[in-house]
């Protein structure tokens, strides 16, 4: 009898949060976990059993040790881009933003991601796997302050529709998981009292199911994943398809 394989995932900016939420639960479901993280000093205490990789994700030669500690494991089911970088706090408006903060952000967000994105899709190709990207809600609609974070996770979402047009045989996500109790969302509301948001753990559901139920790629929100139960989900399809 063939045993069937023991899935892998590569999580990033998984020190806290959504990324930190979402390893422990695939870790509880019998998944093998890589992670990584700027501070990861408590990481092997917080998801035992993973592989912690210390690092920033905009760094090649930590990229490297994440190839590495992948081709330790022989194969990778799941990509998650989810290490973001905000911007400044309290958030600036477009006209005083720096270009060397506007270009820290679009590093973290969306050139990071494509640099993984290449490194692993033979990985990814070979396992018939599926990449995540987390994008946000400021990818669609227009926030002041928000204009770096914003349009580099526009820039996330229109990469993402693109491989997913070039990447038949892949499940490809972007992901707007929605406001979240989160040190991120913290930083872009300094001083407020954001306790009313829903803690990272309740969106996790959301990209379980997107994970084992793998629709059509696409563009998605996490509310819609889970908002009526047995429902199908509702997403905001991507175009796939080349144009004519």
């Amino acid at each position: 009898m063939t045993s069937t394989p023991q899935p892998t995932a590569l999580i990033t900016g998984a020190g806290r949060g959504l990324g930190l939420a979402l390893a422990r639960s695939l870790l509880a479901g019998g998944w093998r976990v890589i992670v990584d993280a700027r501070r990861a000093g408590h990481l092997a205490a917080a998801l035992p059993g993973a592989i912690v990789v210390p690092g920033d994700v905009t760094d090649p030669a930590h990229r490297d040790a994440l190839a590495a500690a992948v081709s330790e494991l022989g194969r990778l089911d799941l990509l998650v881009n989810n290490a973001s970088d905000l911007g400044p706090s309290p958030l600036p408006r477009l006209a005083d933003v720096s270009l060397a903060a506007a270009r820290r952000v679009l590093e973290t967000n969306v050139l990071a991601p494509l640099a993984l994105t290449q490194l692993f899709l033979p990985r990814l190709r070979a396992s018939g796997g599926a990449l995540v990207n987390v994008s946000s809600d400021a990818a669609v609609e227009a926030y002041a302050g928000w204009g770096a974070y914003g349009s580099s996770k526009a820039a996330l979402d229109q990469l993402t529709a693109v491989l997913a047009a070039e990447e038949k045989g892949l499940a490809v996500y972007s992901v707007d998981p929605g406001d979240m109790r989160t040190q991120m969302h913290q930083a872009a509301f300094p001083g407020e009292d954001i306790s009313d948001r829903p803690e990272p753990e309740a969106v996790v559901p959301a990209l379980i199911q997107l994970i084992t139920q793998r629709p059509p790629s696409g563009r998605m929100r996490a509310a819609d994943l889970t908002g009526v139960p047995g429902s199908a989900p509702a997403m905001d399809q991507a175009a796939v398809e080349a144009p004519a």
